[in-house]
């Protein structure tokens, strides 16, 4: 049997323009050979309202690559971005262990937006979606946060947590919409896009 996708697709050079290796092992999910390039932008965006900022930054990956390495006929692009959103307030990347902690007294007994923006660029195509899933977090007590924080390095993570470690599994209380897309790629809508695309 064949890949429902894989024949979709055919033999297109896929591209994952990502450095997060959580992207990469979710998209091996769907059963598809690609490659992981490593490639970044400056994540700054102004003038975009925040519900609509990740799939722009995921905007911007795909045609910064692509300015920077014209696609071939045959190639595909994926890019994406990550958000958390809390009160309005946009929560990125902490840039140090303190403001990781800052973040996660933010979450900390309250509902957030995860929202990531994923970008699908070929030549001649480009798709742009985005998929927003709600986190609902128990109350955090300092002990609970500083351990976090110290043993698992969450800096490279929007909101400063990844669900899929130690605090997922005893912070996360409720979970409305994909869990995949809190990971940082909602497997599931670009399985439906691709197979569109």
């Amino acid at each position: 049997m064949t890949n429902p996708l894989s024949e979709k697709i055919g033999k297109k050079d896929i591209k994952l323009v990502s450095r997060s290796p959580r992207r990469k092992e979710l998209l091996m999910v769907l059963g598809l050979p690609f490659t992981q390039v490593d490639f970044s932008v400056d994540e700054k965006i102004t003038g975009i309202p925040l519900p609509k900022l990740a799939g722009e930054l995921a905007r911007k990956k795909a045609e910064s690559y692509r300015d920077a390495f014209p696609l071939t006929e045959n190639e595909i692009i994926i890019t994406a971005d990550t958000i958390v959103v809390v009160n309005e307030k946009l929560l990125g990347k902490p840039q140090d262990e303190q403001e990781a902690k800052q973040f996660l007294q933010l979450l900390s007994g309250k509902k957030h937006q995860v929202i990531t923006g994923v970008a699908l660029l070929s030549p001649d195509k480009t798709v742009v979606f985005q998929e927003i899933t709600e986190v609902t977090f128990k109350e955090l007590n300092n002990n609970e946060i500083n351990y976090y924080v110290a043993k698992f390095q969450p800096l490279d993570k929007a909101g400063a947590y990844g669900i899929q470690e130690w605090i997922g599994a005893v912070a996360v209380e409720k979970i409305s919409g994909s869990y995949y897309n809190v990971m940082g790629l909602p497997v599931h809508r670009l399985y439906n896009e691709m197979l569109k695309f």
